[in-house]
């Protein structure tokens, strides 16, 4: 992909942070271990981090340091950065773009994919790095072109209709409540009711993106996600990042990183040397049917339209389909707050001037179909224009 790059004209300008092995925005060592560490700043907000863990490539876009970054995803890191930093991702298919010299996390999930202030730009880029190389036998000889002059009046636009509803309450089960001391009960509730307003909040913007879509000439088509427990599939991430990281484990290497909380790295490759193989095989049997009925949904749509979060990451970054993420909004001075001088407790995004995006999902190999409607819905926004305030 490099030499791609440079091949095309591109200029180095930096090599830029990533969260630690592909999680979050946290990276280097602990604090007080006298080596450098850190976390990653959104522009829009510095208290807060850019998310990742495509952090630093998301963060220095937003804030015009570069004309465009390289990013990596394999369950939201070049989404949940270009959310927060507001800036425009494209997540390839899988199998589009060559990981060759690229740092595994999972075999069957990881991409490399363009982040950029346009859609226009990450198509540029894209087209520089895309197509087999050889080496990665994982990349198929599937084409990308984006003509964005093209007519997108014909496209099947379809939207992810629950993922539009209005937010409720999500109320902790009776079995899980049982568990939990009164006091971490009302903590839980008030975390939950927190979370309720800044859904509830964002959710205005996902409304008004198909307003703005309809008012283009757009023909919405409500559809879902197959009934299909995602979410559960999540032990082959966990399992083949626990190969790709082995050494590091079983060196004890791993007490070297930064985070060290449960649902960091460390402790999910702890945990990953546990999961029995039949289990393993079982979650790949059943992704084989989670493969099918995507493919399924996708056969009648050329783009489905979604907020950027939710159960569709998980299913498209396991099946694979592409995404183009960009900038939908700008929360006013009455967003919730966030929660200021906390550097790591939820919840730790959104406040008063901080972006908001939408997402544009594509059949697999047809991530040109995305990107034309991206950059048509991106040109009548006018999101664009919009650029943090630094000091």
């Amino acid at each position: 992909m490099v030499k791609r790059l440079d091949a095309a004209g591109a200029v180095l300008v930096a090599k830029l942070s990533m969260g630690a092995l592909a999680m979050g925005d946290l990276w280097g060592y602990p604090q007080g271990s006298g080596k450098a560490g850190g976390r990653t700043r959104n522009p829009w907000n510095p208290k807060q981090g850019s998310s990742g863990s495509s952090a630093g490539s998301a963060s220095a876009t937003a804030a015009g340091c570069v004309g465009f970054a390289i990013g990596t995803e394999t369950l939201g890191s070049i989404s949940s950065p270009s959310t927060r930093c507001g800036v425009t991702g494209l997540r390839p298919s899988f199998g589009l773009v060559p990981r060759t010299g690229a740092m595994a996390l999972s075999w069957s999930m990881d991409k490399i994919g363009p982040i950029a202030r346009s859609v226009e730009d990450c198509a540029l880029v894209l087209n520089a790095i895309y197509g087999p190389d050889g080496y990665d036998q994982s990349v198929q000889p599937a084409p990308f072109h984006a003509d964005l002059t093209a007519s997108w009046e014909t496209l099947r636009v379809g939207y992810i209709a629950k993922a539009f509803a209005a937010p409720t309450l999500r109320r902790a089960a009776p079995e899980e409540a049982g568990k939990l001391s009164p006091a971490a009960q009302k903590k839980l509730e008030e975390r939950r009711s927190r979370e309720l307003a800044q859904r509830s909040y964002d959710h205005r913007f996902h409304v008004h993106t198909l307003e703005v879509l309809r008012g283009m000439g757009v023909r919405l088509t409500p559809v879902e996600l197959p009934g299909f427990h995602f979410s559960s599939l999540s032990n082959i991430l966990d399992a083949e990042a626990a190969a790709a990281f082995d050494a590091l484990t079983t060196s004890g290497r791993d007490a070297l990183l930064a985070g060290q909380e449960s649902d960091d790295w460390p402790n999910i490759f702890r945990a990953a040397r546990l999961i029995p193989a039949v289990d393993y095989i079982q979650a790949e049997r059943a992704r084989s049917l989670a493969l099918a009925a995507m493919h399924q949904l996708f056969a009648n749509f050329d783009v489905i339209v979604t907020p950027s979060d939710g159960e569709q990451l998980v299913a498209t970054n396991l099946c694979g389909q592409p995404a183009v993420i960009v900038p939908n909004g700008l929360r006013g001075p009455d967003a919730p707050p966030f929660a200021a001088g906390a550097e790591d407790p939820w919840p730790n995004y959104g406040g008063p001037g901080t972006p908001v995006s939408i997402t544009f999902l594509a059949p697999l190999y047809e991530d040109a179909k995305a990107a034309l409607l991206a950059h048509a819905y991106q040109q009548k926004a006018g999101f664009l224009t919009l650029h943090p305030k630094l000091g």
